[in-house]
C-alpha cells in the first residue's frame, strides 16, 4: 500500500484527545477490516455499533466521508480516524510513544540545560510549530479550518514544551515565544476568537510559575517582559 501524505504526527497534533484515544482503540482492536487503496484515496469497513463503510483521501486525512450518523452530518468521526491511522501504520502496532499525546504544555519537573544542539533543533521545532499560527485572510467557510490550524499549532507547541528541562534556558525560550505569539494577536492578524492561543499563552505563564518555584536563578530571564505591556 502507498503511504498517504499525512503523518501519524499530523493526525495527532490536528485531533482532538477524545476522538483520538477511540480511533486508537478501534485500530488496536481490529475494528479496521477490508482496507483497500483507490486512487489517491482508501477504503475500508470500520466495526462500530454496526459495519460502517468508510474513506479517507491520502493528501488529507480530514477529507474523509462515513456512513455512520456523525459522518453524515459532515461531522469528523472516529472511524474515519481509525482508518486514516491504518493507513498510516500499514498495519503496524503503536508503540507507547506513537499513543501518547500531549495538547496542555506542562512543566517536566526536570532540572537541566540543553546543549547547543539540542537548542537548536527545538528553536526549528518551534519556528515550524508558529507557522500554524498564521493570520486568517479566507472566506468564512474555511474557518473552522483555519481554528484547527491555531490548536494544531498550540499542540505541537505543548509537546515541544512539556519535554523542556527546567532553567533558564527553558524560561528564556517561552519568555520569547509569549511575545512571539502577543505580537500575533495583536498586529499579526490572528483570529482567535475562540480563545484558543490566549488560553495556551495562560496555560504556558503557568508553567512559567512551575520554573520559577523548582529553580529560583530563573528569575532573571522575566527581566524582558518588565515594563512591557502585552
Amino acid at each position: 500500500m502507498n503511504p498517504p501524505d499525512f503523518t501519524l504526527d499530523k493526525i495527532k497534533f490536528a485531533t482532538d484527545g477524545p476522538t483520538f484515544e477511540k480511533a486508537i482503540a478501534l485500530y488496536e482492536s481490529g475494528k479496521v477490516t477490508q482496507v483497500e487503496e483507490g486512487i489517491r484515496s482508501y477504503t475500508a469497513i470500520v466495526m462500530g455499533t454496526k459495519p460502517y463503510r468508510v474513506s479517507v483521501e491520502a493528501r488529507n486525512f480530514r477529507y474523509a466521508s462515513c456512513s455512520c450518523y456523525l459522518g453524515k452530518n459532515d461531522t469528523y468521526c472516529k472511524h474515519m480516524l481509525a482508518l486514516a491511522i491504518c493507513v498510516v501504520q500499514d498495519g503496524k502496532p503503536l508503540t507507547v510513544n506513537d499513543k501518547k499525546l500531549v495538547q496542555n504544555p506542562a512543566c517536566s519537573g526536570r532540572l537541566g540545560t540543553l546543549s547547543d544542539s539540542e537548542l537548536l533543533a527545538i528553536k526549528e521545532t518551534i519556528a515550524a510549530a508558529l507557522r500554524y499560527i498564521k493570520a486568517y485572510t479566507g472566506p468564512s467557510r474555511t474557518w473552522f479550518a483555519y481554528q484547527n490550524s491555531l490548536s494544531e499549532g498550540c499542540n505541537r507547541l505543548s509537546t515541544v514544551i512539556s519535554d523542556l528541562p527546567v532553567g533558564t534556558q527553558a524560561v528564556e525560550l517561552l519568555v520569547d515565544l509569549l511575545l512571539r505569539l502577543d505580537k500575533k494577536l495583536c498586529t499579526g492578524g490572528v483570529d482567535d476568537s475562540d480563545g484558543v492561543v490566549g488560553g495556551f499563552i495562560e496555560e504556558v505563564v503557568g508553567v512559567l510559575q512551575e520554573f520559577a518555584k523548582l529553580d529560583p536563578s530563573c528569575f532573571n530571564a522575566f527581566d524582558k517582559l518588565k515594563n512591557r505591556e502585552t
